[in-house]
Parts: C-alpha cells; sequence; structure tokens
C-alpha cells in the first residue's frame, strides 16, 4: 500500500512528506484494519510535519480524520463487521486511570495517545488501530463531508459547548477553517447571532453565504460586543482583539492546539470577570455527541479533495490559506 511518510519535520514548501510501498499489517487481538477512503487535513498536521509541536515519533505518518470501511478484525471481535463505516479521531487513548480521566477530563490524560502524532495515522490506504479509537459514522454524507468532523467538527463542538452561550447570545468566530463553518451552522441551529472575523475575503463570502449576519476583517468594528469569541487562528495578538470586543461576564475560547505568543495586555481586558480559557483536545464523549448531533441536523460541509500523493501541496495551501474550507485527501 502507499503511504504519505514524514521522516523528519521540516518547512512544508521542502516536500518533506515522502511517498513511500509498505505492506498492509494484519490487525492484532483488539486492532481494526480499515481500508481508509478519506483523511481530512488539519493546521495540526502542518504543526506537525513543519516540527512547531515536537515529534513524538519518527517516521510518523500523518492525519487523523481517518474515513474508512472496515476490512478485517479478529473473529472474536464483533462489535465492527466488515464494510462497516467508521471514522479514527485525533485522541487515540488515555490511561482510564489519572485523576483526569476519573474526573470526566481525558483530553487532559498526561499519557494520552494522538492519531497521527504517537501512532500512524490516515495519510495512508490501510490502517490498523485500536477499536477504542474507532466509532460509527452517522448516514446521508459523502466520505469526503465526514472527515472534517472527526476534528474540525469535534473541536468546535467542545469550544461550542464552553461558550455556554444562550439564544440571541453574539458568538464571534475569529478564523474561517474547518471548524469555524461548523460551529456556524451548530450557533445558527440554536438562534444565536454570529460574526465571523477572517482576513480572506473568500472566506467571508462563504461565512455571509452560510448564514454568518456579519463577516469582516480582524480591522472592522464588530456591530454589537460579543457575549464570547472562539479563536481558531493560531495568532496570540487575536485574543486581545477578541477581548476589546467581548462584553462584561464573556468568554475567549482559544481552540488551537499551537499559538503564536500572547502580547502583554492591560488589566482592564479582563476586569469585568472576562475569561480567557482554551479548548486541549477533546474527549471520546465529545466525538460521541458531535457524531450524533451531525446524524440529527445535516451539516452542510464544503471540502476540496485531493489525491493521498498530494498531501505537501494541500499543506502547503493551507499554509497560504488558499483552502476555503476543509481540505481531504481520497485514497
Amino acid at each position: 500500500m502507499m503511504v504519505m511518510e514524514l521522516e523528519r519535520p521540516a518547512p512544508i514548501e521542502s516536500n518533506p512528506l515522502v511517498a513511500r510501498e509498505r505492506p498492509i499489517r494484519k490487525p492484532h487481538l483488539g486492532e481494526i484494519l480499515i481500508q481508509v477512503s478519506a483523511c481530512g487535513v488539519c493546521h495540526t498536521d502542518l504543526h506537525i510535519v513543519e516540527g512547531e509541536l515536537p515529534p513524538h515519533r519518527l517516521p510518523l505518518i500523518p492525519g487523523h480524520q481517518i474515513v474508512g470501511r472496515v476490512s478485517a478484525t479478529p473473529e472474536s471481535e464483533s462489535d465492527f463487521k466488515k464494510g462497516d463505516l467508521v471514522g479514527v479521531p485525533w485522541l487515540y487513548s488515555v490511561c482510564k486511570k489519572c485523576d483526569y480521566c476519573q474526573r470526566g477530563q481525558e483530553n487532559l490524560c498526561d499519557t494520552a495517545s494522538f492519531t497521527g502524532y504517537d501512532v500512524d495515522g490516515g495519510y495512508e490506504e490501510y490502517v490498523t488501530v485500536n477499536r477504542e479509537a474507532v466509532y460509527r459514522l452517522p448516514f446521508g454524507y459523502a466520505d469526503e463531508e465526514l472527515a472534517p468532523l472527526l476534528c474540525g467538527g469535534v473541536i468546535g463542538y467542545r469550544a461550542y459547548q464552553a461558550a455556554g452561550l444562550r439564544k440571541g447570545d453574539t458568538l464571534g468566530l475569529f478564523g474561517f477553517g474547518s471548524s469555524a463553518h461548523l460551529v456556524l451552522q451548530m450557533a445558527l441551529h440554536d438562534d444565536l447571532r454570529v460574526y465571523v472575523v477572517t482576513r480572506s475575503p473568500e472566506h467571508q463570502k462563504l461565512a455571509k453565504k452560510l448564514g454568518a449576519d456579519f463577516a469582516g476583517s480582524i480591522d472592522d468594528r464588530l456591530p454589537h460586543p460579543l457575549r464570547a469569541a472562539v479563536l481558531f487562528a493560531p495568532v496570540g495578538d487575536l485574543v486581545v482583539k477578541a477581548l476589546s470586543q467581548t462584553e462584561k461576564g464573556g468568554r475567549v475560547i482559544h481552540a488551537g492546539i499551537y499559538s503564536s505568543p500572547l502580547p502583554s495586555m492591560d488589566y482592564s481586558l479582563i476586569y469585568g470577570e472576562r475569561v480567557i480559557t482554551s479548548i486541549t483536545n477533546s474527549t471520546r464523549n465529545d466525538v460521541k455527541k458531535l457524531l450524533e448531533f451531525a446524524e440529527k441536523m445535516h451539516f452542510h460541509i464544503q471540502t476540496e479533495t485531493y489525491s493521498l500523493s498530494e498531501a505537501n501541496q494541500v499543506l502547503r495551501r493551507l499554509k497560504q490559506s488558499r483552502i476555503r474550507a476543509s481540505a481531504v485527501l481520497k485514497s
């Protein structure tokens, strides 16, 4: 089978992912072999490939938004059958024993492992994974539409829940990629007012098309103060920008796994019981809840599809903000 393998981190312009042929690994007890049909491309993949996130293992096959069909599973395992439509997200495993896991905060587990970072991911034609990292996917979507749900959707869902908003509140989304265009739809479903801030004119048009009440650039004054803001762009300066337009008692939620440094700021920006918080990974329950939500409320998922061999080019386009919504590699 073909894989796109990272031997060592390097700028994406140097094409660090190398196409190789690898044998298909047969699943052991407790594992499932999946024939990958689609794998989403994420900013986290870019941070891993370029070394902004320190490598946990090398060589590595990235990719943590895996969609495919069960190809093989040991006979004694009956949870999944050959041909089942399944997905594998970012969170791969947790210890289940630490205080965080016991408190339902397994996303903070110190020994958690992650797909496409600690174990090989979905930039390959077949992947063998622990069955506990595998989820049944909702019907009614194309395979490439399902892939963004497994990271952008899940992280967006967790960030949206953390905002604690009610009908009629105003939500600001800073950055408008894979996560934000799904959160926008969640918010509209709950009758919120949504303002989108993005530097891309194309993303502004897409946000308006999907129903945003306002779409503009970081230099624009928002029409109304925000009850909450969710930041998807990995830019620390946006924290200050968002706080300056958030009302008292509001929340600024940074949903990135990586960010440039946060600048110094006046205390007045957080006075008034404004809160800054982050979103760190997700729990298995987040995945289940998001997939249940996606089955009840059909998301309109914007994707651009590419072949597996184009992984370097797609990550370059992502770095250059040239992906309109969600990029997906198809095997």
